[in-house]
C-alpha cells in the first residue's frame, strides 16, 4: 500500500516538564527534539505500519529544514516537495500528567503552490491524506485542491483531517466547512472540539470522532482506547491513530495511538 500524506514538515521541540513552571527561574525538563507536522507525522506512523510513505510538503531550506527531511527519510518516509525560505517550528509544552500545549511557526509550511505539485508523485497511491492546516490559507489550499485532483486521477481514496479547532475559527467555520465538503474525501478525522466548530458531521463520508484517552467513534463503530502503563506525552496520537486507519482500520488505528502516548514526541 502507497499512502500520500500531504501537510507540514516541521521540527517539533518537545518539552516534558517536571513540574510547574517556574517563572523567573529554572524549570526541570527532559527535551526532545524531531521532525514532526500533521502530515510527516501520519507519513512516519504509516511506514513504521507497513506502507509505502510519501511526504508531499513545502519545507525550509534552513538547517531546520535539513534536519527535519534528513529525521523523516530515517523513518522510511520519502519526501517531495520545494525546499526554500524558513522551515516550521513546534514547540510543544508537555505537563507532567502528558497533556500538551503547542506555539506553532508553520514558515514555509503555507507556501505550496498549485504549480509545484507534480503528477507523478501520485503514481501508484492508494490513499491521500490531507491536514486541515493546508486549506487554512492560500497558496497551500489551491496545492491540495490539486493534489486530490491528481489522487483521484490515481483512483486513491481521499482523507481530510480537520488539525485544529482555533485555525478553523480563524478562517471561520461554515466556509472551512465548505472547502472541506468541496474536497469531497472519502473519510475525516476530527475531534470533538473540531466537530463542534464545523457543526458537526459531513454526510456521505465515513467520520471518524478522536475522543483522546476516551478513545474514539469509528464511522459510528465505538471503541475504548487502548490500556497503558502510562501515558507519557499525548503529541501526535491522533496522527498515529488517522495512520493506523488508513494502513489497517480501527484495530491497528488504537495500536498505534496506544504505542504513540508511551513515548516522548510525535514520531515512531
Amino acid at each position: 500500500m502507497i499512502v500520500c500524506s500531504m501537510g507540514d514538515l516541521t521540527l517539533d521541540v518537545v518539552v516534558r516538564l517536571g513540574g510547574p513552571v517556574s517563572v523567573g527561574g529554572d524549570t526541570d525538563a527532559e527535551i526532545h527534539l524531531a521532525p514532526g507536522g500533521q502530515g510527516a507525522n501520519v507519513a512516519a506512523w504509516s511506514a513504521a505500519l507497513g506502507a509505502r510513505a510519501r511526504l508531499i510538503a513545502k519545507r525550509g531550506g534552513d538547517d531546520a529544514g535539513r534536519l527535519a527531511h534528513a529525521g523523516l527519510e530515517t523513518r522510511g518516509v520519502e519526501v517531495l516537495g520545494p525546499a526554500e525560505g524558513r522551515n516550521g517550528i513546534i514547540c510543544a509544552l508537555v505537563s507532567p500528567d502528558g497533556e500538551r500545549s503547542m506555539a506553532s511557526d508553520r514558515g514555509a509550511g503555507a507556501d505550496l503552490r498549485p504549480d509545484e505539485v507534480e503528477e507523478g508523485w501520485f503514481d501508484g497511491c492508494n490513499h491521500l491524506f490531507v491536514s486541515g492546516y493546508t486549506l487554512m490559507r492560500e497558496p497551500a489550499r489551491g496545492a491540495a485542491f490539486r493534489a486530490v485532483a491528481l489522487a483521484r486521477d490515481a483512483s486513491a481514496t481521499v482523507s481530510v483531517d480537520l488539525a485544529s479547532w482555533s485555525a478553523i475559527g480563524d478562517v471561520g467555520a461554515d466556509p472551512f466547512r465548505e472547502l472541506v465538503v468541496a474536497l469531497a474525501p472519502d473519510v475525516v478525522f476530527a475531534n470533538e472540539d473540531e466537530e463542534r466548530t464545523v457543526g458537526g458531521p459531513l454526510p456521505d463520508v465515513a467520520w471518524i470522532l478522536k475522543r483522546g484517552s476516551r478513545g474514539c467513534s469509528f464511522d459510528g463503530d465505538e471503541r475504548l482506547a487502548l490500556p497503558v502503563e502510562r501515558v507519557v506525552d499525548s503529541t501526535g496520537a491522533g496522527d498515529a491513530l488517522a495512520a493506523g486507519f488508513i494502513v489497517g482500520g480501527p484495530d491497528l488505528a488504537l495500536d498505534a495511538a496506544a504505542r504513540c502516548v508511551t513515548r516522548l514526541g510525535s514520531m515512531p
